[in-house]
């Protein structure tokens, strides 16, 4: 599989995250300096969020927040695929496979069906609408273009994930979880356009893994109030314990180390599972760059991040390059590429 084209598309709501920190404290009657302390413990300096900061406060209900994911979502998603198209110097109609990725919202016909009539997809196209991975659903749609395209690979596949964090808002929330949350996040879509013979990156292989019993580390819980977040601070040490043993082993069956690995293309899932990989891998403190670049930038943007940096990570051509992202399950999943 050749990932020919990559497009991000932020929404055009862009704040500095001292006024974000100020705006939530108001809407929630949290302790601003308490928030304040939480929010720049992420790290991140700015985010571009769906809405303008004063219009969350319409957000009373989760199906008023579900209807502006509804409408949002296909915007930001439309252009994320009309932008990689393009980069991949291929018309619609060309599409025959769609995997769309989201854990931010529902919608029943999914997104895609809806995506692939305002692309003007042929009515053929196969379509997969994939809820639930979270972070990891950035690779792990691009490990699910590869499987299809060893099958099909005169095909052209295209992955569009569509997260908008900021609507998951919740007022009554207090907890640790969800000030570390309210800082985090940020919103975005990103598309890729893959092809089983063409330009760009090449995937030579992937590995997903699960862990089992570790259900409590990382997810959603749902209810009335929509999407609560589940954020254990366990996560960062589970991370420690088994993710380089895992990374290790996979490089090694394909003859290398990570010493050998000349661009690595992570999930900026927050300031101290960036460290936990630098140092459990060894790696120098500049491998990670374009990752903290990412989250400094605009947040955590769930499954589009790893994509997103992946479009601004600038590979040597002809050299071994790792894609990793984690997500709830609790999982992880791994790509190796060919530059």
């Amino acid at each position: 599989m050749h990932i020919s084209g990559v497009q991000t598309v932020l929404p055009d709501h862009r704040y500095e995250q001292a006024e974000i920190t100020e705006a939530f404290s108001r809407l929630t009657s949290c302790d601003e300096e308490l928030l304040r302390h939480f929010h720049a413990a992420t790290g991140v300096e700015g985010r571009n969020l769906a809405l303008p900061l004063a219009d969350y406060a319409k957000l009373d209900s989760f199906g008023r927040a579900n209807d502006t994911y509804v409408e949002l979502a296909l915007e930001l998603g439309e252009q994320a695929m009309a932008g990689a198209l393009r980069k991949a110097d291929i018309a619609p109609e060309k599409v025959d496979h769609l995997l769309f990725c989201s854990t931010t919202g529902l919608a029943t016909p999914s997104l895609d069906a809806r995506l692939a009539q305002r692309m003007g997809l042929r009515p053929d196209v196969k379509r997969v609408p994939v809820f639930g991975l979270g972070c990891a659903a950035g690779a792990s749609g691009l490990a699910r273009l590869h499987d299809y395209l060893r099958g099909w690979p005169d095909h052209v596949a295209v992955l569009v994930c569509v997260e908008l964090c900021s609507l998951t808002i919740q007022r009554d929330d207090t907890s640790i979880a969800n000030l570390v949350a309210s800082g985090l996040f940020g919103d975005g879509a990103a598309a890729v356009v893959a092809t089983g013979r063409g330009r760009g990156p090449e995937v030579v292989a992937t590995r997903s893994r699960l862990y089992p019993g570790t259900e409590h580390l990382m997810g959603w819980e749902v209810g009335d109030h929509g999407f609560r977040i589940v954020l254990d601070a366990d996560l960062t040490d589970f991370v420690e314990q088994v993710l380089a043993a895992d990374i290790k082993a996979f490089l090694a069956d394909y003859g290398l180390t990570p010493e050998q690995v000349a661009s690595w293309v992570c999930h900026p899932g927050g300031p101290k599972v960036i460290d936990k990989i630098l140092q459990t891998l060894n790696l120098e403190p500049k491998a990670l760059d374009v990752t903290w670049r990412s989250l400094r930038e605009h947040g955590n943007l769930s499954s589009v991040s790893v994509l997103h940096v992946l479009q601004e990570t600038r590979g040597r051509a002809g050299t071994p390059a790792l894609l990793m992202a984690l997500g709830p399950g609790f999982s992880a999943e791994l790509l190796l590429l060919h530059w």
